[in-house]
């Protein structure tokens, strides 16, 4: 019981942090707020390490839940504008190659590390990446946090002033129930069977990649339908934001000041390219450059789509598109960092 009761202590403590940002509105409020909570902990000098079978678990609950997100009913939106969605695949990979090129070359980041900080949203996915490679979780996790406290602080006030609003539409996913139990039992075995391939071939976060392919791949075919119980999906991201809180605990003054200074450049980057690409793909897809705008923004799933709908926006363009972006980065972003990770262990030898 001694051994348990640190560990116990400790998972409190992050989810009374999750709760805290979630009572105050924060964007990733469950994640963020559970990492610096556990931080703030971690200096009193009573943290203990988290076991590597709890982070797995984590990452498979995590996993599971980005999966559910798929159902047929966001399959068949993307066909109705497959211009757009083409071009926001393109324009993912220009934003990040913006980002990564200043990061590298303007502040001197290893390129791996620049990559994770690129990837516009997706932040759960980012993190857990990144503290499974032994990143710099620190730094990467400043400037993708800057970035989604930017676009929620301005982008609405953005919107407004190019003139958008308007148009209704239904939120992805709305009124979707909870898994059955069966259901819930074959996407995490089954996330933890593929999950244990991929660790054999030497993926990045193998457990959250494989969870994320079989849930997908269950739910789009309507296998399984229903999303995790928001209790369990909250619990993982609670679990995710203490197991990055390790890799924050020792951030120096010298590493924030220098990490926000790379994330103003990057950001201002990023959202240059992103602007662009949004004004084509809105003319494509025969939208306003104000759902364009919000659908290409770098920023998380769930808050931009909920500020499509507040600024009267249509939330299922700016939301299948947050979806696509959110879900390939989920499956992509694991093997490029491994194959980067692997490349530059060669150039060492």
């Amino acid at each position: 019981m001694r051994s348990i009761l640190p560990h116990l202590v400790q998972i409190l403590i992050a989810a009374l942090g999750g709760l805290v940002f979630h009572w105050l509105g924060v964007p990733a409020a469950w994640l963020s707020g559970a990492a610096i909570a556990a931080t703030l902990w971690g200096l009193s000098g009573r943290a203990v390490p988290m076991p590597r079978a709890l982070a797995d678990g984590a990452m498979l609950i995590s996993g599971a839940a980005m999966g559910a997100a798929v159902t047929p009913a966001a399959i068949a939106a993307m066909g109705r504008y497959p211009g757009s969605l083409v071009l926001l695949v393109v324009g993912v990979v220009a934003i990040s190659a913006a980002s990564t090129v200043w990061l590298t070359r303007m502040s001197g980041w290893r390129r791996a590390d620049a990559v994770l900080a690129s990837v516009p949203g997706a932040l759960s996915t980012v993190l857990a990446v990144a503290a499974d490679r032994k990143a710099e979780v620190a730094s990467i996790a400043i400037v993708q946090n800057f970035r989604l406290f930017v676009l929620i602080a301005l982008l609405p006030s953005l919107v407004v002033m190019t003139g958008g609003g308007g148009n209704t539409g239904a939120l992805i996913g709305e009124g979707l129930p909870v898994e059955s139990p069966g259901g819930m039992a074959f996407t995490l075995l089954g996330g933890l069977a593929l999950g244990a391939v991929f660790k054999r071939l030497k993926i990045a976060a193998p457990i959250l990649l494989g969870a994320t392919v079989v849930s997908s791949v269950s739910h789009g075919t309507e296998w399984v339908t229903g999303v995790i119980p928001p209790v369990i999906a909250t619990g993982g991201l609670v679990l995710i934001g203490l197991f990055i809180a390790e890799r924050f605990r020792n951030v120096q003054r010298s590493t924030l000041r220098k990490a926000l200074v790379a994330a103003l450049g990057s950001f201002s980057v990023g959202m240059i390219v992103a602007a662009l690409f949004a004004a084509v793909a809105a003319w494509l897809a025969g939208v306003s450059f104000a759902n364009g705008l919000v659908a290409f923004a770098p920023g998380g799933l769930e808050a931009m789509t909920v500020l499509a709908l507040i600024l009267g926006l249509d939330p299922l363009y700016v939301g299948i598109h947050h979806l696509v972006r959110f879900l390939g980065i989920g499956l992509v972003l694991p093997i490029l960092i491994g194959r980067l990770q692997r490349d530059r262990a060669t150039e060492a030898e």
